[in-house]
């Protein structure tokens, strides 16, 4: 069985464009408040943020231009909110990753 950081990297390919990533920073939350206004208070609500949620995902998908990952597997399911959990701590510490070109090199400032 894959490790979690092998389903890491393979989300993070699948999730580049910055408003995919966006719109699943937001989403993701969003399906996991749905579920918990579900179960315990307003279900209009709750049903209201979990929708709202998934078209925020699907719609990113679009713009990305690829299929969700949990389509090849239930386990990006856990994977997804973890990755989201990895990007928000990564984007409030300041750790984010710099986007390089593949094929060009770095300058000496830049190394």
């Amino acid at each position: 069985m894959p490790s979690l950081a092998h389903y890491m990297t393979q989300y993070d390919h699948e999730h580049e464009s910055g408003w995919n990533k966006f719109l699943h920073g937001v989403g993701i939350p969003m399906i996991f408040a749905g579920l918990i206004l579900l179960l315990f208070m307003k279900w209009i609500w709750g049903a209201g943020f979990f929708l709202g949620g998934w078209v925020l995902l699907f719609l990113g998908h679009r713009i990305e231009g690829n299929h969700p990952a949990f389509f090849q597997g239930p386990i990006y399911l856990l994977v997804g909110p973890i990755w989201v959990a990895k990007e928000a701590w990564m984007f409030l510490t300041g750790t984010h990753r710099r986007p390089t070109s593949e094929g060009t090199p770095q300058s000496d400032a830049m190394k």
